[in-house]
């Protein structure tokens, strides 16, 4: 079974994020990886989303993973009579991980991926906030070193700045639904088997908005609202790591009776290297060494992000040693501090030798009195 990630990690909060930070966080995630998202859903991401807030929006159950990490919620350590965890479990009270008692509306989440009409069945009649939207872009390795402002082709449904989203030639063409008086909905009534049953439907003449419009503003056609196809510029920092998101505000979708848009958040991708990779801040590289400067020892220009490097090899070097070259590495996103550059030496046995080198060797090897193998065998002859 793999290991499970640490939960301020899998929502990528602080160990001292609010209870807010981590259900703006939950929310966030939760849209990203929802399986019905067809650009960005994963099951298994989503599942694991959902295990930490379950977890850490309840402050008994955080205590106790802050205390006694995921050992603490281990099912087999349950008393078997009492037919639960002692700790509350996953995933025990309702849809979604909202199992501590915080009253979410789920549809509000997931509306994108239903076309919204779970949560339009409260109508609201004032503004509101569009859904938020995501998108990956993928950015070669050096884009992450140095940073880069990338170009997105975006189309946007923004408020039509002619009527503020009114969809109305004047403020005066707008007036109170005379079906609903105002509150978007209706009710109606119907006879059945089991008597008079009442029902709450979104108003036909106004569509849940409540209000009408008696002349359309000509630029928006009345809908409200524009398409716009925009170049927006991302700006991708320096030390950014693959996953990580950008928020660009107000990009997202479009809101409701005069509401915002909603924000678009942006994953970005980093593609592999030929030669370095990453470990957190700092910079992996293999290089290749000559037998002699291996045994010798020697100073080479290594190449790092940043350009060539002299590095020390000291003598008697064996492949696979690791030397480190200090502040080479990336910069943190925050503290702008680099990460070092990690050299993993690879020595390179000749293998076309003429009679002068094997002639050469021959004498090293009986100067050295240095006989490997056999120091070996005799090892078992003991």
């Amino acid at each position: 079974m793999a290991e499970k990630r640490d939960l301020y990690e899998v929502l990528g909060v602080s160990k001292s994020a609010t209870k807010d930070e981590i259900k703006s966080a939950y929310r966030r995630l939760a849209k990203v990886y929802h399986p019905d998202n067809k650009e960005t859903g994963d099951e298994e991401k989503f599942k694991e989303v959902q295990e930490a807030y379950d977890i850490l929006y309840d402050d008994n159950k955080r205590a106790t993973y802050d205390q006694f990490g995921f050992a603490a919620f281990d099912q087999a350590g349950a008393n078997p009579n009492s037919g639960a965890n002692p700790f509350g479990g996953f995933g025990g009270g309702g849809f979604g991980g909202f199992s501590s008692g915080e009253n979410v509306d789920i549809n509000d989440i997931f509306s994108s991926f239903f076309g919204g009409g779970g949560a339009r069945r409260q109508t609201r009649t004032g503004p509101i906030k569009g859904n938020d939207t995501f998108l990956r872009v993928n950015i070669d390795f050096m884009d992450a070193v140095y940073g880069k402002d990338l170009t997105l082709d975006l189309t946007v449904e923004e408020k039509c700045s002619a009527c503020g989203g009114t969809g109305a030639k004047t403020p005066s063409d707008v007036h109170v639904c005379p079906s609903c008086n105002g509150t978007g909905y209706v009710r109606t009534q119907r006879r059945s088997v089991f008597g008079m049953m009442e029902s709450q439907d979104v108003c036909p003449s106004c569509g849940g908005s409540g209000h009408v419009v008696t002349s359309k503003c000509s630029a928006c056609g009345g809908k409200g609202y524009t398409k716009n196809r925009i170049d927006q510029v991302l700006h991708v920092p320096v030390g950014i790591s693959s996953g990580q998101q950008i928020k660009i505000s107000g990009k997202g979708e479009r809101g409701a009776n005069g509401g915002p848009n909603g924000d678009l958040y942006v994953e970005v991708n980093i593609k592999k290297h030929p030669y370095f990779w990453r470990e957190g801040n700092d910079i992996h590289l293999e290089m290749p060494l000559d037998f002699v400067d291996a045994c010798l020892g020697t100073t080479l220009e290594v190449p790092t992000v940043y350009g060539e490097v002299n590095l020390s090899v000291p003598s008697g070097t064996q492949s696979g040693q690791i030397l480190r070259l200090k502040g080479q590495g990336i910069k943190d996103l925050r503290s702008k501090k680099p990460g070092d550059q990690y050299v993993h030496c690879v020595v390179k046995t000749p293998t076309s030798l003429n009679k002068k080198q094997k002639d050469a060797l021959r004498q090293l090897k009986e100067a050295t009195g240095d006989d490997t193998y056999e120091k070996f065998r005799k090892q078992f002859k003991k």
